[in-house]
């Protein structure tokens, strides 16, 4: 996703709905977010569907990194013959 551009990135909800199809092919070709404002201010951001995507998956990349983290910090971890052990007993219970 590519920085939004002040002059082309913002437009007024008004003029986003007279020209929504307008605005949906210049977000396929122009790979910026767009900012659509009402009454002057921030109302919500419009992604394509690749940049919506992309942010998913980083946030989830991201909570797991987090998630791993808090666990060494707190002590939850194994030692890789643990973990061997403990992925053996899970096929066993799986593959009788």
């Amino acid at each position: 996703m590519r920085p939004i551009s002040i002059s082309n990135d913002i437009v007024p909800i008004a003029e986003f709905k007279t020209n929504i199809s307008k605005w949906f092919k210049i977000l396929q070709t122009s790979r910026h977010p767009l900012i659509i404002t009402q009454n002057s201010k921030p109302a919500g951001v419009l992604l394509s569907a690749s940049d919506y995507d992309e942010l998913v998956y980083r946030k989830s990349f991201l909570d797991s990194v987090e998630r791993g983290i808090s666990d060494a910090e707190n002590g939850q971890t194994q030692t890789t013959d643990e973990l061997r052990k403990s992925l053996q007993a899970r096929r066993s219970v799986s593959n009788p």
